[in-house]
């Protein structure tokens, strides 16, 4: 009888989540308090939130009906990808239904005649660029986590990558977008044909951090392969000739495909690492420096960096002729974050963002900043367009670390808004930022971009509580219900009569659960 007894007192309690497993059976639904543990935050660490339950989606339906479910219960639902995410913007609301995208990963159309490609949300950022590397084309966004990064994250956060500075971020190279609405509804945003809409609607939801709903389908641009490329190492004895050179190449009109800039601590890390990329470690800094496109044009550009290179005293100027002497050097700069854990058990990667000319001035400040505040602080930089990413390396398990790395965060932030830049260039503002934001948009600012949120999610279900800061004067967003169940962290959210649904809830049709 113990034994009865003890299997009765392990069975799981009653759950409004067990109505999804009607559409989402056996492994497809996740309730387990253990296995719910995977999904509390995304890359950002600093802020966690168990989910009451995760549906694993295979197709725009499994969206359609998750999404349909949580409006007829006003439960608030969070969208995730491969969890890749440096501000948050994956971490669950406690208690929500999350929604993973990672099964979504088929190449549904390849267009090379017509230059585009059709991909779900779940696909690995790196598989498209492999599926048409034959053909001559990529995809270009190419951020330092693609070979673990989706396709459907990059739309959310408008992601960049080393080489945005030729070939811009992910908005520019998003042609058309299927988006399931905080209703369930579905729209078609965009598509490979020039729009003549009046709106540009599939840009407003690049970026929104899955604030609008969830993405189903993105058609991207394919961009031709250069015809030659050319990379090339400077080395410094000091950080702030590498930023003079960076700003002096800009300055002549030399538009490289990627300017990329490692500090001391950065190159050392990555040289004790399986990346290790032959960076002198006794350099102060190393600047890499990309160019494509035709011989002509790039022996041109070549003799002019040299020229700057010798004017900003480098130490050393070398080039990468070979492809596997390049492919060293960008895997060096690419492995750079899974490198930073031998500093320390953590990482605080911020975004910030700074005219080309204020580098070396905001990068004093951050040291000034860290040996203040006392944090270890290493600094990699997309120079070209003036994208920062000074790294706190800190221990996560001791609460007296981690409030001594948020401080100085935010002042490296303020310090790159009062040198006339912004709280982020590409990943997005999520649970990070939302309480910075108020340092670049008054509130009048706020209210309108409110407004946008509250015209297509008026109950405030689509990932709640990213982007915004708690509290405003007005035009606060709507507090969406936490879910009850394993993780929950409020009241049930339920009809207010047993059995009825809320008034507005979409009509059930047989996509839903």
């Amino acid at each position: 009888m113990w034994f009865l007894r003890r299997k009765r007192s392990a069975r799981r309690p009653a759950s409004q989540f067990d109505e999804l497993l009607e559409w989402f059976p056996g492994e497809r639904l996740i309730r387990d308090r253990g296995e719910l543990r995977v999904y509390e935050c995304d890359a950002f660490p600093m802020r966690k939130g168990l989910p009451g339950a995760v549906v694993l989606c295979e197709s725009r339906a499994d969206v359609v009906a998750a999404v349909r479910w949580c409006h007829r219960r006003s439960l608030p639902f969070v969208p995730r990808g491969a969890g890749t995410g440096l501000s948050g913007g994956a971490t669950p609301v406690p208690g929500c239904l999350l929604i993973d995208l990672g099964r979504m990963r088929r190449i549904l159309k390849i267009d090379i005649e017509n230059r585009f490609a059709v991909v779900e949300p779940g696909l690995v950022s790196i598989r498209l660029s492999d599926a048409v590397r034959e053909e001559g084309f990529h995809f270009a966004p190419d951020p330092s986590s693609e070979k673990a990064c989706t396709i459907g994250g990059n739309v959310a956060e408008n992601s960049g990558g080393p080489h945005c500075l030729k070939y811009g971020v992910t908005v520019d190279h998003v042609l058309g977008l299927e988006v399931v609405l905080p209703d369930g509804e579905v729209a078609r945003l965009g598509g490979p044909r020039l729009e003549t809409s009046l709106y540009d609607l599939k840009s407003l939801f690049v970026g929104a951090e899955g604030t609008f709903g969830v993405v189903t389908e993105v058609t991207v641009r394919l961009t031709r392969n250069p015809r030659g490329v050319r990379t090339f190492l400077a080395i410094f004895d000091r950080m702030s000739l590498a930023c003079r050179m960076v700003a002096e190449i800009t300055r002549q009109g030399i538009v490289p495909a990627a300017l990329e800039i490692m500090d001391q601590l950065t190159i050392r890390a990555v040289e004790a690492s399986v990346n290790a990329a032959g960076y002198p470690k006794e350099a102060a800094a190393v600047l890499l420096i990309e160019l494509d496109g035709f011989d002509a044009e790039m022996d041109e550009d070549e003799d002019r960096i040299r020229r700057i290179a010798e004017e900003c005293r480098a130490l050393r100027f070398s080039s990468a002729r070979r492809e596997e002497e390049r492919l060293k050097l960008w895997k060096g700069r690419k492995g750079v974050f899974g490198t930073m854990g031998r500093i320390n058990t953590d990482l605080y990667v911020l975004d910030g963002v700074v005219p080309r000319t204020r580098l070396e001035a905001t990068l004093e400040k951050f040291c000034e900043i860290a040996a203040r505040r006392g944090v270890t602080l290493s600094n990699l930089l997309h120079a070209g367009d003036g994208n920062l990413h000074p790294n706190i390396s800190y221990d996560g398990r001791d609460p007296q670390d981690c409030a001594r790395a948020l401080a100085a965060g935010r002042e490296m932030l303020l310090a790159c808004v009062e040198a006339g830049g912004s709280i982020t260039g590409e990943h997005g503002v999520g649970l990070e930022k939302a309480e910075f934001l108020p340092l670049c948009l008054d509130e009048d600012d706020l209210d309108l971009q409110r407004s946008l949120r509250r015209a297509i999610d008026s109950a405030g279900l689509a990932n709640p509580g990213k982007i915004f800061p708690a509290a405003s004067r007005e035009g606060a967003e709507p507090a969406a219900r936490s879910a009850e169940g394993d993780g929950g962290a409020g009241a049930a959210a339920r009809p207010e009569e047993e059995g009825r649904e809320p008034v507005g809830a979409p009509e059930r049709s047989e996509e839903d659960p």
